[in-house]
């Protein structure tokens, strides 16, 4: 009984979930150094921190659900290269969610491989490095939430810099420009996944305690609930 309980409060929980990152796709966070045909919106800063509620499988299929039903409202052609855009917000909440998993981390070197490999990528494959990030991220700083928020953005941006590179053959003096313009969109995409992390969590802390609800079905790590966040901050730099 207790176990039908908890999957109907997953599933409901699924629902919220899956319906804040659609309502997040459609608002605008701010254009990528000012590119009005591409910008930021509170889906990317959102979608990684769903696998970590609900589990890394089910916040996986969340995201995917979200970019589905956002690509019919769109109404975006269906082909290839729209289909595979749908990866980069699933490998980085697959990053996000699995904090002790190590397999995740097979994506980002998969891609360092198929960028060097590639003609135009191998005459910039110092703009692959940045993929070791999310290696080194994981390996040292697991438990540091930042540290994985990068992790997370930079295996994203891993999977949409290949498929790019291989779909429409960017040249290689572009990839040698974009470095800098990508420190600076990553550590920006970065710092909203941890914004939005730390304000999901004491959301649901304070609904569950006022509203005396349940949420073990949920993986919540109670020392991102903003106020003990900041006393763990205010005790480390003391």
């Amino acid at each position: 009984m207790k176990n039908m309980r908890n999957r109907t409060k997953k599933i409901t929980a699924f629902v919220l979930f899956s319906a804040l990152a659609l309502i997040g796709y459609q608002f605008k966070f701010s254009s990528i150094l000012g590119v009005k045909s591409q910008a930021f919106t509170f889906f990317q800063f959102v979608a990684p921190t769903i696998a970590q509620f609900l589990g890394v499988w089910l916040g996986a299929i969340s995201v995917v659900l979200v970019e589905l039903i956002n690509f019919i409202f769109t109404g975006k052609g269906i082909n290839l290269i729209n289909m595979l855009r749908f990866l980069p917000a699933v490998g980085a909440a697959l990053y996000f969610g699995s904090k002790n998993d190590k397999k995740i981390l097979a994506v980002p070197l998969i891609a360092i491989a198929l960028f060097v490999l590639h003609p135009e990528g191998r005459g910039a494959w110092v703009y692959s490095l940045y993929w070791l990030i999310p290696v080194i991220a994981k390996i040292k700083w697991k438990n540091n939430l930042f540290a994985r928020s990068l992790g997370a953005t930079f295996t994203a941006h891993s999977i949409g810099a290949v498929l790019f590179l291989y779909a429409f053959n960017l040249p290689t003096s572009l990839w040698l420009g974009l470095i800098p313009i990508t420190a600076f969109e990553r550590f920006s995409f970065a710092v909203g996944i941890c914004a939005s992390y730390l304000a999901l969590t004491s959301a649901i802390e304070i609904i569950s305690e006022r509203a005396k609800i349940d949420t073990e079905f949920l993986n919540i790590e109670k020392r991102y609930n903003i106020v003990n966040f900041a006393k763990n901050l205010a005790h480390a730099l003391s």
